[in-house]
């Protein structure tokens, strides 16, 4: 993959995107889908669409998933992104640890730097580009989730962002960067609830997801 040209966006930015990924054991605690299905299941299958959706949308060498769950890396391996092993220490410091590790490229296009939750399984990789076009347009910029609240993706074009995710996390991202509520409902459709898989459904789940939903053939 190494080869690949790089794709900048319109405004001639290369995006480096870091992508956390809860160990699946772990995640998702809200969300607890009735007997056959599992949370686990449900939650490696998300992160799979995410990963997917992502590594369509850029070079997957731009791409930086940071994780421990097996499954996760695997497939983000698979799809030629970079693993790097969550240190364990919340999301915050899973993000910091992913974004220590972009560096920026001399190759004549604005660096950019995002961080894009992996909980996403409507995603779509047309969804990701323009997002990421519209947050060119600004040095630091943050997509606020379907609530409004919490934060889908955020953007620096000056530098590494600083996280600041978990509730309101939308409110303290936006203290130092624009608020950008995009009509792209498939991108900040994250899912943590019951409600919000109902809601990911009806805008259309990603291959992953909708084989777990489906439950096993018979």
């Amino acid at each position: 993959m190494t080869g690949e040209p790089a794709t900048p966006d319109r405004a001639g930015v290369r995006w480096r995107v870091v992508v956390p990924v809860k160990e699946a054991d772990r995640a998702k605690t809200r969300l607890q889908p009735t007997h056959p299905l599992s949370r686990p299941a449900l939650a490696r299958a998300v992160a799979q669409d995410t990963l997917t959706a992502v590594c369509a949308a850029l070079p997957p060498r731009d791409v930086l998933v940071v994780t421990t769950d097996p499954a996760a890396a695997g497939a983000a391996t698979a799809l030629g992104a970079t693993v790097v092993a969550d240190p364990g220490a919340g999301l915050d410091a899973a993000v910091r640890t992913g974004l220590a590790r972009v560096l920026p490229v001399d190759d004549g296009h604005t660096p950019g730097w995002a961080v894009l939750l992996g909980d996403l399984p409507s995603l779509r990789p047309e969804d990701l580009r323009d997002a990421l076009a519209r947050c060119a347009e600004h040095p630091r910029a943050v997509v606020p989730d379907a609530d409004g609240t919490g934060t889908v993706l955020l953007t620096s074009t000056v530098g590494p962002p600083e996280p600041r995710f978990g509730p309101g996390s939308a409110a303290r991202h936006g203290a130092d960067a624009t608020v950008l509520e995009l009509a792209l409902p498939r991108l900040r459709r994250d899912v943590d609830t019951a409600a919000d898989l109902a809601a990911a459904l009806t805008l259309g789940v990603g291959t992953a997801t909708a084989r777990v939903l489906a439950g096993p053939p018979g």
